[in-house]
């Protein structure tokens, strides 16, 4: 287990604290809902989507956060500015967890933010994400919103290595800040299993230098893979998405986005594994400091 010289943060983020020396506050766990082609959208365009088994989800996550003492959040995933709001009032509604609006389009982000704001979510909602290239009017808004956390995206077209990852993030840093990001989550970056080891590396490096919370969508190694079912069978999806969603945790990721929250019931035992391990590592300061 590693532990730095450098002071490292510790933000809250609603009830939520994240970040701080490895051991000192469990990985936040944060699933994935609302998602394209997830089953209980029945209209991705207006929003529509079945309240009951949205509603199953999420208590799902949080119960399994409760049993473990792993602390969680909720990755609203949009692609229209009216399914944005839909989905962050009912999210409001059926849970205190901090959340995430996510989507592919900076006009729906945008929409998301504003209108969490505007129902008085200021203090749970975190914008995702930024990248170095993200246009002005996404730090604007952000800026005018008063929100102040935002996952940063160490991603830039070619970015490869860990220290191009680095760089990336030292770029993208000083703009957030001038946006008013006083929370700022860093994440490394993961698209395929090539890319796992060395976002990981990446995040070794950022706590180093920044110390603020980090992590990735490690997931994303497994759902980017292509002939995994058809090589090693349908079984192996599981113990994959298991096994690529502790990998940073053991080199003390502050944050996980795991994918889709159903997987809760296999990642948070699975990260409560660890997590108890090196708490114990941390309260007996037999960490290995970088």
């Amino acid at each position: 287990m590693l532990g730095y010289k450098a002071q490292q943060k510790t933000f809250e983020i609603g009830k939520i604290k994240i970040g701080g020396q490895p051991g000192e506050n469990p990985p936040v766990l944060i699933g994935s809902i609302f998602y394209h082609r997830h089953k209980i959208v029945e209209d991705e365009k207006t929003g529509k989507f079945h309240k009951e088994k949205a509603e199953e989800l999420i208590k799902l996550q949080e119960e399994f956060s409760d049993k473990t003492g792993i602390p969680c959040m909720v990755d609203i995933v949009a692609s229209t500015e009216e399914a944005v709001k839909k989905f962050i009032d009912f999210i409001s509604e059926c849970t205190d967890s901090p959340f995430l609006v996510d989507s592919p389009s900076a006009k729906v982000k945008i929409a998301g933010i504003k209108h969490a704001c505007e129902i008085g979510l200021k203090e749970k909602v975190i914008y995702n994400s930024l990248i170095p290239e993200s246009k002005s009017e996404e730090f604007e808004a952000i800026k005018e919103s008063g929100v102040e956390s935002a996952i940063l995206l160490a991603y830039k077209m070619g970015v490869m290595t860990s220290n191009a990852r680095v760089k990336a993030i030292e770029d993208l840093l000083p703009k957030a800040e001038a946006a008013g990001i006083t929370k700022p989550l860093l994440d490394t970056y993961v698209i395929d299993i090539p890319s796992l080891s060395i976002a990981c590396r990446a995040m070794l490096d950022l706590k180093r230098k920044f110390g603020f919370p980090v992590g990735c969508g490690a997931h994303n190694a497994v759902s980017t893979w292509a002939g995994l079912k058809e090589r090693l069978g349908a079984e192996a999806t599981k113990s994959c998405m298991v096994t690529v969603n502790i990998a940073p945790v053991v080199l003390g990721a502050d944050f996980i986005l795991y994918g889709p929250i159903s997987e809760c019931k296999s990642i948070f035992p699975a990260v409560y594994t660890i997590s108890t391990s090196y708490k114990f590592l941390y309260k007996m300061k037999e960490q290995l400091i970088l």
